[in-house]
């Protein structure tokens, strides 16, 4: 395997107005280039801007008009599932709520604000969400409460609230229909079936004890996989769910902690992973020939990147295929791969 290279040549940046934390890809048809970034600032007052990206000019376009407050930084976005343009044009964010915000033309408006708290008008703290592109009415939300929550976009209805884990609940991804997997300061990967709400299964515990999880990214091309990423770690844990507990291998190249990772989409075989050490990598995880080091699996990354600063988020777009996003200080790069 040829050793990785830096690569300066498809390389593309947009310079926002504020820090950079969350970022998003369209998947709508006619809006297959868009994204969403999501600031990071300490006061209350946040923004979420809508950018353009040209792919024949490569140039990136925004609209004053396509920017929203957000109360506090917006801690995931995603927009509406689905590539069919008869959908909604809708993004979801997260944060002190899960809510859900229609894009026109000319403005993008609140559409529904969910609070999963029956007994009080606040809300627990919504670390993150991901939208079901299986069934575009659910959205499952991971909570500081130490719950789960799937909701009904449709009915603005709470389906199921489940106590997931010991501790906070940090990330939650899909696996298929009724399945889902959340990662938790208990250090523990759980995957639930909503059709036996009262069990859950461990696929993989961090072995660093009292040490959380922060991340968890089920292979949605080839569900066999999830990736997953521990507090101030620099490995990617990658579990095979069909042998849980013990790791299929370890991603160990990044020399800081590792704060995103997105799997490539349709073929599932690629992993990107973005961290404090300025560096997005991509690995060939799915079909790969690795060598095994005291038992644990041992890759090199396919290439990296190197940017300006700590890169806080990575999203490969779910529809053009060979384009990865990444954010760092108030710069949204697009990378060709």
């Amino acid at each position: 395997m040829q050793s990785p290279t830096e690569r300066k040549t498809g390389v593309y940046t947009y310079i926002g107005q504020w820090p950079i934390y969350s970022v998003a890809w369209s998947v709508r048809n006619d809006k297959r280039s868009r994204l969403a970034i999501g600031s990071f600032l300490e006061d209350y007052s946040n923004k979420v801007e809508l950018v353009q990206f040209n792919l024949h000019t490569s140039d990136f376009t925004t609209d004053n008009r396509l920017v929203f407050d957000h109360p506090y930084a917006p801690t995931n976005l995603m927009f509406f599932p689905s590539e069919d343009t008869s959908n909604p044009d809708m993004i979801a964010t997260s944060g002190d709520y899960l809510r859900l915000w229609e894009i026109h033309d000319d403005h993008i408006e609140l559409k529904s604000l969910l609070n999963g708290n029956k007994s009080s008008e606040f809300n627990s703290a919504i670390t993150s969400f991901d939208w079901a592109d299986f069934d575009t009415r659910r959205v499952a939300t991971s909570s500081v409460d130490t719950t789960c929550t799937i909701w009904d976009i449709e009915r603005e209805a709470v389906d199921t609230q489940l106590v997931a884990h010991d501790k906070e609940v940090f990330d939650i991804s899909w696996g298929g229909f009724n399945v889902f997997a959340s990662v938790s300061g208990d250090g523990s990967v759980r995957v639930f079936d909503l059709r036996d709400k009262e069990r859950s299964t461990i696929i993989y515990e961090n072995p660093i004890p009292e040490t959380p999880l922060l991340r968890v990214e089920w292979n949605k091309a080839d569900p066999r996989f999830m990736a997953t990423v521990g507090m101030d770690s620099n490995k990617i844990v990658i579990v095979d769910i069909r042998f849980p507990t013990t790791p299929l291998m370890e991603l160990c190249r990044h020399k800081g902690s590792v704060n995103a990772i997105s799997w490539a989409p349709l073929m599932g075989k690629q992993l990107c992973s973005a961290g404090d050490d300025s560096r997005a990598l991509i690995w060939e995880v799915v079909g790969s020939n690795y060598r095994a080091e005291n038992g644990v699996a041992v890759m090199e990354p396919e290439m990296w990147y190197g940017s300006a600063a700590e890169i806080n988020h990575a999203r490969w777009s779910p529809v053009e295929l060979d384009w990865i996003a990444i954010v760092f200080l108030n710069k949204l790069q697009l990378l060709k791969v």
